[in-house]
């Protein structure tokens, strides 16, 4: 473990502080239980596990180089590294669980029934909102009429598939924002180098 930790600290191997083929291979061996679980669980509790999962690869990094202290910045660059690999490990997962969903398990039908629930309670509440504004009766036909076109655009087949992209896009892009967050955390709690005991 030395002779590993000693190449990995050599100018060579070292960019902006960080040895990034052991870096790296941390966040690989974190990601991609990250990304499995983030595609399976809900996308507050997906961006905790992915939070802690760059924190700990940082962590797992620290010990790997046994580099003494690291900065809150390589840190965040680890976990944001983490959180790219765990994001498209996601973003491909969820893909392929709609599509099966969708044409191997036929469920499409009920794809599109629970969609059509939530685009008609978002109708419903915009045509409670607009009651009670108090608007006059032209705004209010204009802005019905403007609520028909989007509840026209969301049920398109156009519409359905953009709007699923755009929230599979989404959790993509956080993941990694989340991550580097942790990875900062994980620099300032796991990385810092041990004060020796009295």
């Amino acid at each position: 473990m030395d002779g590993e930790a000693s190449f990995e600290n050599e100018p060579g191997n070292v960019s902006n502080g960080i040895a990034w083929r052991p870096a790296l291979q941390a966040a690989l061996l974190l990601a991609i239980p990250a990304g499995l679980l983030s595609a399976t669980l809900s996308p507050i509790l997906a961006l905790v596990w992915v939070m802690g999962a760059a924190a700990w690869a940082v962590g797992l990094y620290a010990k790997r180089v046994r580099q003494n202290g690291l900065s809150t910045g390589s840190g965040a660059r680890i976990g944001l590294v983490t959180g790219l690999f765990a994001a498209w490990l996601s973003f491909g997962m969820n893909g392929v669980a709609l599509w099966v969903t969708r044409f191997l398990r036929h469920q499409g039908g009920q794809i599109d029934s629970e969609w059509m629930s939530v685009v008609q309670q978002s109708i419903a509440r915009d045509q409670q909102v607009v009651a009670q504004a108090g608007v006059s009766a032209a705004q209010g036909a204009q802005m019905m009429q403007m609520t028909e076109w989007f509840r026209g655009l969301m049920l398109s087949p156009e519409g359905r598939a953009g709007f699923a992209l755009v929230g599979l896009l989404v959790l993509a892009a956080v993941l990694p924002v989340f991550a580097s967050i942790g990875g900062a955390v994980g620099a300032r709690l796991l990385a810092q180098p041990r004060r020796p005991s009295a």
